[in-house]
């Protein structure tokens, strides 16, 4: 790992010591020469980092990506996220929020509450017998590559979304498939978004899918896709 790893926290660390600490500015190295062993530290726009433990990618076992699962998240680590979300939205001026299954939903309350909403408008992948089929998506993501699914929009939810500035709030975006659905879902509603807001862009892929939104996508962390060394450590591709 990084060199300049605060001595009170020895590395590697064990899987559920990740994403308990947002570290001060400097506390790990970015780019070391040799690579990343275990944990690749993002930072957040204030300079301070968050260690993130490193998933190798089914396959040939040569990529790898900087992983963030929010729910096994300090809830400090979650607060300090959702409120650099709300801070980057602000010149969206936001009236609704939408959360993302699963992992995007704690996010999109956290940050729905920061911004002084009284509510946020959930997207399901369990349908109940009330939704309809002409509001659902197909929906795939890169951690679950073997299990299709489908995202629905609650009936229900529309007359809170019509007319308004909304705010789609995920995890993380990767691929962007998952969101590329999420969109296109909503377009079916005939719901544009202003903005769309993850807490880490992981890689650059998901810019191909969704190109047509690239100027409104932010993000407080990023994580580049990683490869497989010589030595068996990472480095960043893309």
């Amino acid at each position: 790992m990084p060199a300049k790893a605060k001595e009170e926290q020895p590395l590697p660390l064990e899987p559920h010591q990740f994403w308990q600490i947002i570290e001060p500015p400097g506390t790990f190295e970015t780019a070391p020469p040799e690579g990343f062993a275990d944990g690749y530290p993002a930072t957040l726009p204030d300079g301070r980092q968050l260690l993130l433990p490193i998933r190798e990618l089914p396959g040939d076992g040569l990529s790898a990506v900087a992983s963030l699962i929010i729910n096994q998240a300090s809830f400090a680590v979650e607060d300090d996220l959702a409120s650099a979300l709300a801070q980057l939205l602000q010149p969206f001026a936001p009236e609704v929020i939408v959360g993302v299954p699963t992992l995007g939903l704690p996010l999109a309350n956290n940050v729905a509450r920061r911004l002084g909403h009284g509510r946020m408008v959930a997207l399901g992948t369990s349908r109940k017998f009330w939704y309809r089929q002409d509001l659902s998506a197909p929906i795939s993501s890169i951690t679950s590559p073997d299990q299709q699914k489908t995202i629905f929009l609650d009936p229900r939810s529309l007359p809170l979304l019509a007319g308004r500035r909304v705010v789609v709030v995920d995890d993380v975006i990767s691929s962007g498939t998952s969101m590329a659905a999420v969109l296109t879902l909503l377009d079916k509603a005939g719901i544009e978004p202003v903005a769309v807001v993850a807490a880490m862009l992981q890689g650059s892929r998901w810019r191909s899918g969704l190109a047509h939104w690239q100027e409104r996508i932010v993000a407080p962390l990023a994580s580049p896709r990683l490869a497989r060394t010589d030595t068996g450590r990472w480095l960043p591709t893309d």
